[in-house]
């Protein structure tokens, strides 16, 4: 069967004459308020984590399951097609469409019942599966999928999918995990499940033959639900994607979590890893049914893993414990240890480690949830979705990717193979040349790939998808996987469920061309920039293109998350998360939906980004917001007239040495608290932020007087005085002074002024910002030649000579500074200075989040544990990040973020030591908490006078 490219647009338009008015109209008349057409929620949800773009034509966020149905009737009623949409993180293009998008994360988020007794949960589709988790871990309880998405993604996007995660092989897919389904269907007509159930008795025999063959094949819909013997319309419905029916609310079955010990194979590549897979499933007695396998003390996991990935987070300076040799892994996960020792003995590896350590083995599962976002930066170009879910049966899997392999050289392409090997399911990104420059038609060469691909699957029995469903990118090729009875099935069931087409259209059946509405087809604008994007080799636009839609940012407030994203914590607001950002800035750069960078739109969403950093480090694409962000606000407001702040906090290192010679008489008038309401007022600062004071000296006067002047010794260390530390907190450039001094070491000062711009970065004003970074590379460059250590106090100005520098003045000065900087803890450990006893001291720290995102806070917590002290590390923000926190609009959520995870963890641990070395941070504890907080040199040196 030929797959051509047809001529005809993609069919999944609004009804015609039914205007966004309209639909709103007839929503709020139905009750369903949060609903809008705006161009900044219309932008939020253009894409999914695929590699589609579909403008819809407006987007309902229900409040309860009434109001879901509802949205439902008001689109059937008015012909206008309906997209459900979870945490947005489907690959294949599963949630974007022309007319609504309905999002049900916002509100419909509530675990309703836990049934310890029936092992049961009831939820609304829009419930987190780790919440879900959460709910039932106090009754030994777990909900068995578990995909690598788990901490966003959503029991109603898993129950559309029918996906499966890593621990397939123990606990079943979603599907076998459905107890009930509450549907609305795409019409109100006629007993459905009755009909579906007649359609299934008329064509048992090829039913029994075609579906079901294996546990991943979950391309088209899986008819054999529907078999007598094994009836169920619930279980029918995982993975329709949203095209049969709406779910109201589900019940699931739970398990009984059981105790797991992870095994480490390592094999010269990935094809050797997938060889040993059938020998691996035999020696552990894999169950028939795999949904019960851990109650029989079967095998969990069986996960392929390629050394690409690793090798990319050790790149960004990540944590990998130790592997055994080898290019590729499987990770073994099993519920019985006695399984160990013959999966090892059968395994064929080169070596093998068992992982005792949870924490490791959490580290090592961390790596491969984050296999998608990895995959994708891990070649010379990027690497994008669109086959990357394809599963043949367990036994044909090293035969499969060697003819996979195959294609990709045929075609020139390179890909990252990994994935849930002991299902014979592979994840795979490709770098399909989408980008400006790329050789060829991008969009040609990816349907040339896909059909080819599909077509060479078929002769290993395998599902074009295995978890991730067939989407815009795979449902038009169902013709070369299933005959034409099949397809006639499928018509039929949708002919059944939705007469009229209204749910999901463009998937499945009578599928859009997997080539239409790619996104990286978009023309790219060309955008002069002030920053440099070093890492995207100058463009701006292929950098806001590292977001693939993965959806790491838009996780619940959860422990241990890391930094990214503290404005979603506190708002819950898609618009406010990583991801929804860089949408906003790949139209403003590739669409026709937002007028440029300028657009009103842009400069919403990124009102209450906090330039944390947080996005840098933690999401596996490698955003970095705060830049982005920085660049916006440079090509919004060059020539133009800025906000207030910008020339106020925007520039308060420059006020600071203004105000120094002054600073009594200016600390004595805002003791006033009419002078300091004018003074905030003038500034552009809430008022009910504190205004720091100034020491009566900077730091660099105060060492300047003590120290003889004729001293000209070549010291042990230099401390470089960053503008908040040499006019604002000296208190921990003299402590770091006096602890260092008392181990014999001597500690000079650099005299010369030398500011980083942080705060002209963060505001925008990157032409004064470059100047000053050539100013400083050109002062610290030849302290950082000298081989004597060059440490900072303030986590945020080392972090932006680290990071920003280079990304502002092509000086090679700039690379020397920002390779040779130190902070405190890690001059302490080049040095190797003793440390004080910090036995029976407990330690809360909060980790500035420039120190998390770019310098690591490793160092710190090894100083502390090493001194014996009990150290709690506050996971996130403290909110307050700089001038974010003091402006005018963003207490609340500053208070917000505050709350997500600072102030519980400080009121936690009454009477416990609190650290913090960011002058934002200090200032955040002693505005909300009344804690005094000490920098780790404070700490340390006030240990000398015990």
């Amino acid at each position: 069967m030929t797959i051509a490219s047809p001529d005809t647009s993609p069919s999944a338009a609004p009804a015609p004459g039914v205007t966004s008015t309209d639909l709103l109209a007839e929503l709020r008349r139905r009750g369903v308020t949060d609903a809008d057409d705006s161009t900044l929620t219309r932008a939020l949800y253009t894409s999914d984590a695929s590699l589609y773009r579909v403008v819809p034509q407006a987007v309902a966020r229900p409040r309860d399951a009434d109001e879901l149905t509802a949205v439902v009737d008001v689109a059937r009623t008015l012909g206008v097609p309906l997209t459900m949409r979870g945490a947005g993180t489907s690959i294949a293009g599963n949630a974007v469409g022309r007319g609504l998008v309905v999002d049900t994360v916002r509100h419909l988020d509530r675990v309703l019942e836990i049934d310890p007794e029936a092992r049961t949960a009831r939820v609304q589709p829009g419930v987190v599966h780790q919440v879900l988790q959460r709910a039932a871990a106090p009754h030994g309880l777990r909900f068995g999928p578990d995909p690598s998405t788990h901490t966003r993604c959503t029991i109603g996007g898993m129950i559309g999918n029918n996906a499966c995660g890593s621990r397939a092989l123990g606990y079943g897919r979603t599907s076998d995990n459905v107890v009930a389904i509450d549907p609305v269907w795409g019409t109100a007509d006629g007993d459905i499940p009755a009909r579906l159930a007649e359609l299934a008795e008329a064509h048992l025999g090829h039913v029994r033959t075609s579906f079901g063959r294996f546990s991943r094949q979950v391309s088209g819909y899986s008819l054999e639900h529907l078999l007598p013997e094994r009836r169920s319309v619930d279980r029918f419905l995982a993975g329709s994607e949203g095209t049969l029916a709406v779910v109201r609310e589900a019940t699931v079955r739970l398990v009984e979590e059981t105790p797991r010990q992870l095994v480490v194979l390592g094999y010269p590549s990935m094809i050797e890893a997938a060889d040993a897979v059938p020998a691996i499933l035999a020696a552990s007695g894999r169950p028939v049914d795999a949904s019960v396998g851990v109650e029989r003390g079967g095998l969990v996991a069986c996960e392929g893993l390629d050394a690409r990935i690793v090798d990319l987070v050790r790149a960004r300076g990540g944590s990998v414990p130790d592997l055994p040799r080898g290019a590729g892994w499987l990770f073994v996960e099993v519920s019985d240890p006695g399984l160990l020792a013959p999966v090892v003995a059968v395994a064929g590896a080169l070596e093998s480690r068992v992982v005792e350590s949870a924490a490791e083995a959490a580290a090592l599962w961390r790596i491969r949830e984050d296999g998608a976002g990895l995959a994708a930066r891990s070649l010379s170009r990027p690497a994008h979705a669109g086959w990357e879910d394809a599963a043949v049966p367990p036994e044909h899997l090293g035969a499969w990717l060697r003819d996979f392999d195959e294609l990709l050289r045929e075609h020139d392409l390179d890909g990252v193979p990994y994935g849930h090997f002991g299902d014979g399911c592979v994840h795979v990104r490709i770098d399909f040349p989408f980008e400006p420059g790329g050789a060829g038609d991008g969009a040609a060469r990816f349907r040339e790939f896909l059909v080819a691909s599909a077509r060479r699957l078929r002769e290993h029995g395998g599902s074009l998808s295995g978890e991730h469903g067939d989407g815009r990118a795979r449902s038009e090729l169902l013709p070369i996987m299933y005959d034409e009875e099949s397809l006639r099935l499928f018509g039929a069931v949708k002919a059944i469920c939705d007469p009229a087409g209204i749910l999901n259209p463009g998937v499945l059946v009578d599928p859009d061309p997997l080539d239409a509405d790619l996104r990286p087809e978009q023309p790219r604008a060309s955008v002069r920039t002030a920053l440099r994007f070093l890492h995207d080799e100058g463009s701006m636009g292929s950098a806001v293109h590292r977001c693939t839609g993965v959806g790491k940012c838009v996780v619940p407030t959860l422990p241990g998350q890391g930094v990214m994203c503290p404005s979603y914590l506190a708002t819950r607001e898609e618009k406010d998360s990583t991801r929804g950002r860089a949408r906003v800035l790949q139209e403003a750069l590739d669409g026709s939906l937002v007028g440029g960078l300028k657009d009103p739109a842009v400069h919403e969403a990124l009102d209450l980004c906090l330039s944390c950093k947080g996005c840098a480090s933690d999401c596996p694409t490698g955003i970095d917001m705060a830049t982005y962000k920085s660049e916006t606000l440079h090509q919004t407001y060059a020539g133009r007239r800025r906000p207030l702040t910008h020339y106020t906090l925007g520039r308060l290192p420059r006020w600071a040495a203004l105000a120094a010679p002054m600073a009594p008489a200016v600390n004595a008038m805002m003791r006033s608290k009419a002078l300091a309401r004018v003074a905030k007022a003038t500034a552009g600062i809430d008022r009910r932020r504190s205004i720091p004071t100034f020491p009566a000296r900077t730091l660099r006067k105060q060492v300047a007087a003590s120290a003889p002047a004729a001293r000209r010794d070549t010291p042990d260390v230099w401390l470089w005085a960053d503008s908040f530390t040499d006019h604002f907190m000296p208190g921990s450039g003299l402590a770091a002074i006096r602890f260092l001094e008392s181990a014999g070491l001597r500690v000079r000062v650099i005299p010369e002024a030398a500011c980083c711009g942080l705060t002209w970065i963060t505001t925008g004003q990157l032409d004064k910002a470059r100047s000053m970074a050539a100013r400083t590379a050109a002062t610290l460059a030849p302290y950082v030649e000298s081989g004597v250590p060059v440490m900072g106090m303030e986590p945020s100005c080392l972090a932006s000579l680290r990071s920003d520098l280079a990304e502002l003045t092509d000086d090679p000065r700039a690379e020397v500074v920002a390779r040779g900087v130190l902070t405190f803890a890690e001059a302490l450990e080049r040095l190797d200075v003793a440390l004080p006893d910090l036995t029976g001291v407990e330690v809360v720290a909060q980790p500035h989040c420039h120190q998390s995102a770019v310098l690591g806070w490793a160092a710190d917590q090894r100083l502390l544990e090493k001194a014996g002290a009990s150290v709690t590390r506050v996971p996130g923000c403290c909110g307050l990040a700089g001038n974010f926190g003091v402006e005018k609009g963003h207490y609340e959520v500053s208070v917000a973020v505050a709350e997500t995870h600072l102030l519980p963890t400080v009121r936690a641990h009454p009477g416990a030591v609190v650290l913090a070395d960011g002058m934002s941070c200090k200032i955040q504890l002693d505005d909300l908490a009344d804690v005094p907080a000490l920098h780790l040199a404070e700490l340390l040196a006030s240990r000398l006078e015990e």
